[in-house]
């Protein structure tokens, strides 16, 4: 299992077994709990528990210092609406991927709906478009999917 998985389950756990869907960490102090450098800890918090993945992240530095993460519950529609929001003019291939998936494990949309998702806006069908037109196109057409499912 790689390092960034190890914390993000961690965190993961942490936030579960809050009644506040809250996780306060030391970067240093978790840092050396996993095993890992801080740095670590930076990549995973910017990279998995972004607003668009349903996390906000305060943060204080100095002595005493901390990360708090917190898991943001919206209802279906306010998540649905924040996802086109953040889609944004252009969208590429990853992002798209990344998106996706996340919408299945926080049961956004189904495994079928994601299927029929990553397909619509696959490189396979992007390639009839020129090069420059296909992020644009992709994030026109999974904003028009996700309006769908309001």
């Amino acid at each position: 299992m790689k390092i960034s998985d190890l914390i993000t389950e961690e965190i993961i756990r942490m936030l579960n077994e809050s009644e506040q869907s809250t996780a306060e960490i030391q970067r240093n102090e978790f840092a050396n709990l996993i095993g890992c450098a801080p740095s670590q800890i930076n990549y995973v918090l910017s990279s998995r528990f972004t607003p668009e993945h349903g996390y906000i992240i305060d943060s204080r530095r100095g002595g005493g210092g901390y990360i708090r993460i917190k898991r943001v519950v919206m209802n279906h529609s306010s998540a649905i609406m924040h996802i086109i929001n953040s889609i944004g003019d252009s969208i590429d291939s990853l992002s798209t991927r990344v998106l996706i998936e996340n919408c299945v494990e926080t049961a956004l949309i189904d495994k079928e709906n994601a299927k029929i998702m990553a397909a619509a806006v696959s490189n396979n069908v992007m390639r009839a478009v020129a090069v420059e037109g296909r992020d644009f196109l992709r994030a026109a057409i999974l904003k028009e999917m996700f309006l769908v499912l309001l």
